[in-house]
């Protein structure tokens, strides 16, 4: 079972590891140790970068070995510095148009020296610590930057596919497209096309064989491949140029308009810090992701800005190209199994050595094999998935017009552009509010859709009176906003028309707040002391999560049924008062249709067409307090849940139940999850039963299911076992005692079972013991420890909210 030990915890039990407690101090030098993942996954996404980082500097305009010397301080000081250790840095496709831009306009020099100015920018903002302000951007914006990028790139590397020279914007290369096309090289088109099928067809190579030849990246091997058949044939092609190092061009003072500078600057940083944060964030997703046990941090946003801000100083200072995260080399580090900042740091090793010793070699490749390569990225920039989701949450507009003015006019103004049309979106969104009034058997519903605010009280307030007095009302307001103004004349209407002997119901996505004024009780006062005393003012704790009615908020207190009744006795126990259960299912399942089933249609019909791949089985009590979606903030497709009576998993070989061992079975050879949690909780009516039950007679379905816990019984009054405890002290209670007892007893017994004990041995499969305390809500993780288990507190943290894209929406 893994045990859940913070980061810096783990560092320090690795320490103890490495040199034992009052052990003398170790001798001789010191020596780095690098894991054999990190040198493998180095020499991966060095493959990688050598010939992406020449073909973006070809597609820049800049001297070749500014693309080399990118990608080297990328790897070693924004390895060494950043906040993301698993992300690469190096120049980014993302930064072709804009440092293409600036080449033409400024020159060479002037552009290393803006480059130099947008690093202590990004510095600057490390310091103030604005960086997960970054991720509030929209990520229509963003995609629509990035395929306008993508666009641009992709249109300008034709011209040089097809042997000629790129013009300085889209429409100028649109335009002259037609005669480049009649007057094309054939010896470069037979290049870039050896390039671009390599370049698809390398990574579906069948079989076997196919599988072993596919670790050798596609990039690698389609540049090397057209540059071997060329040599071959002896193409008369234009080839890399690699100056000697000597007369590099370092950077000089900026020259030119200031406004003009400034801009530039600003363009720079921007870019370059929102792909480097969107990676670094991707990057975590990627890594967390990967099986077995996780011991890369997650990234520091705002160190990683300061470590992208000082590579970018250092590699304009030394004439190189614009830094930024860059995702395709980054997610080769990952799936290549990259474990610490080291992999990164010795890919810019590797790269400082090619640049000095492999010249020779690199001035082999023909432009037009670096051209198709540097196209092709452009063109899967362009995602289909991204505009399916922008589509999807109906910023289209945003996407397409942000594109568009990339594209156009370029990436600063395009970006402005976007930011506009998403803010006029958003206002439009917020003062468009649908009301509608229908009558259906003596009952009048009123729909609002959309925002409710003070634009709209006027509508509202003509709906509402056309309903007569003494009528019953149903309004439904489907919206997630209600100011002040659209509150009062909602309220108002609601009093008045009650006290004319209407009824009024308010139900939707805001129907957990009750009309009523803070303080207000609709109903007469509680006892003082009681939990309703403590609820919120004005509405219940509970309505927001459910629409029945079986809750302390809405009905008398009375002692709940926790405990199984005595045998002999089963169905006597007491209920709280007479409900009318069919009637309280039903009105259940109609509040899911009329408020849950819209919002969650479209995911459950994906989940029907791709089918279930939790991650996570999750056994627990059947006991109904426990609500495991919602202690695990988890939703369709999240959990596979095995639920009974004790949370109890029977040992491999038990008659009478096979369905837990057969839910175990499909869970890890099926569905492959990559953990299983089993979780007791207090006040468990099943523990209770285990201590009071007789040790022999009954022979229930509950006493034989129950002998499954008897193990957690013998473990209490065992001493070879080490004891079970709550962080912060002992157990409160002799039932409470038990039940942890119980949920090690029942990860031995999970342990037992073949299908678990090999995935945990080949590393598939991780366990955890788990804890929750209704009465305070509180969930704990077990944790080993040397003579105790400790079940230690789950915190509540400040986790990141902002809507970042997933794998594949960073530029490569």
């Amino acid at each position: 079972m893994s045990a859940c030990v913070p980061a810096r915890a783990a560092d320090l039990n690795r320490t103890e590891r490495a040199h034992p407690p009052h052990s003398p101090p170790p001798t001789g030098p010191w020596r780095p140790r690098i894991a054999g993942a990190d040198v493998s996954a180095s020499v991966a996404v060095f493959l990688i970068a050598l010939p992406l980082s020449l073909g973006i500097a070809l597609a820049t305009g800049a001297p070749l070995q500014a693309g080399l010397v990118a990608a080297a301080v990328g790897g070693l000081v924004a390895g060494m510095l950043g906040g993301s250790p698993l992300q690469v840095s190096g120049p980014a496709a993302g930064l072709t148009v804009v440092t293409a831009d600036l080449i033409q306009r400024y020159g060479w020099r002037t552009t290393c020296a803006i480059t130099v100015l947008a690093g202590l920018a990004q510095l600057g903002l490390g310091c103030l610590r604005v960086a997960r302000g970054a991720l509030a951007v929209s990520p229509a914006i963003v995609h629509g930057m990035l395929a306008g990028i993508g666009v641009t790139i992709a249109v300008a590397q034709v011209h040089i596919v097809l042997g000629g020279t790129p013009q300085s914007s889209v429409p100028d290369n649109l335009r002259a497209l037609p005669a480049q096309l009649a007057d094309f090289d054939p010896a470069a088109v037979s290049a870039s096309l050896l390039t671009l099928m390599l370049l698809m067809f390398w990574p579906r190579l069948p079989g076997r064989i196919g599988r072993i030849l596919r670790k050798v990246p596609a990039a690698l091997v389609a540049v090397t491949g057209a540059t071997a058949v060329a040599s071959a044939a002896g193409l008369a092609l234009a080839q890399v140029d690699l100056p000697s190092w000597r007369s590099h061009a370092l950077a000089g003072l900026p020259e030119g308009p200031v406004l003009g500078l400034v801009a530039a600057v600003l363009t720079t940083t921007l870019v370059c810090s929102v792909q480097s944060l969107l990676g670094a964030v991707a990057v975590d997703k990627l890594a967390s992701a990967r099986p077995g046990p996780q011991h890369v941090t997650r990234s520091d946003l705002d160190r990683e800005l300061l470590g992208q801000g000082a590579a970018n100083i250092v590699s304009g200072s030394l004439g190189g190209l614009p830094v930024a995260g860059v995702a395709v080399r980054s997610s080769a580090n990952v799936r290549a199994g990259a474990v610490s900042r080291n992999s990164t740091m010795l890919h810019g090793v590797l790269v400082v050595i090619a640049a000095l010793l492999m010249v020779p070699l690199l001035e082999l490749i023909p432009l037009a094999s670096l051209a198709a390569l540097v196209m092709a990225v452009g063109i899967q920039m362009v995602s289909l998935h991204h505009i399916r989701t922008v589509t999807r949450h109906r910023e289209v507009l945003v996407y397409a017009v942000t594109t568009l003015g990339v594209v156009s006019l370029g990436v600063l103004e395009g970006v402005v552009l976007g930011i506009a049309v998403a803010v006029a979106v958003a206002l439009h969104r917020l003062t468009r509010t649908r009301i509608t009034h229908t009558e259906k058997g003596g009952t009048h519903r009123i729909h609002v859709r959309g925002q409710l605010t003070f634009l709209a009280v006027p509508r509202l307030s003509r709906a509402l009176h056309l309903v007569p007095p003494g009528a019953d009302a149903v309004v439904t307001l489907d919206g997630s906003f209600m100011d002040h103004a659209a509150y009062e004349a909602l309220h108002d209407w609601q009093s008045t028309h009650r006290a004319r002997g209407g009824r009024v119901e308010v139900t939707g996505r805001r129907a957990g707040l009750r009309l009523a004024e803070p303080g207000h009780r609709t109903g007469p006062p509680p006892a003082e002391g009681t939990e309703e005393d403590s609820a919120p003012a004005g509405g219940c704790r509970c309505k927001p999560w459910t629409a029945w009615r079986n809750h302390q908020c809405e009905r008398p207190s009375a002692p709940p049924v926790t405990g199984a009744p005595p045998p002999g006795e089963a169905g006597t126990a007491r209920v709280d008062r007479p409900r009318e259960i069919g009637r309280e299912l039903v009105r259940g399942i109609s509040a899911f249709q009329r408020d849950t089933a819209p919002l969650v249609r479209e995911e459950l019909a994906r989940l029907a067409r791709e089918g279930q791949r939790p991650s996570q089985l999750f056994l627990t009590c059947a006991d109904s307090r426990l609500v495991t979606s919602m202690i695990t903030s988890s939703g369709p497709g999240d959990l596979f849940v095995v639920r009974n009576v004790g949370n109890l998993v029977p040992p491999p070989g038990e008659e009478g139940d096979d369905s837990v061992a057969a839910a175990l079975e499909y869970a890890v050879e099926v569905l492959a999850v990559r953990s299983i949690t089993v979780c007791g909780h207090s006040c468990c009516g099943a523990m209770q039963a285990l201590l009071d039950a007789p040790p022999a007679g009954a022979c229930t379905p509950l006493s034989r299911w129950l002998r499954h816990g008897r193990p957690a019984l013998a473990r209490l009054e065992g001493t070879d076992a080490p004891a079970e405890r709550l962080a912060g002290g002992p157990p409160r209670d002799a039932v409470e005692r038990l039940c942890l007892s119980n949920v090690v007893q029942q990860l031995d017994h999970l342990r037992a079972h073949a299908s678990v004990a090999r995935a945990v041995r080949e590393g598939r499969l991780d366990l955890h013991g788990m804890y929750f305390d209704v009465a305070d809500a509180q969930a704990y993780l077990l944790t080993e420890r040397e003579e105790t288990r400790t079940f230690d507190r789950v915190r509540a943290e400040e986790l990141p909210t902002a809507d970042v894209p997933g794998e594949g929406s960073v530029p490569v």
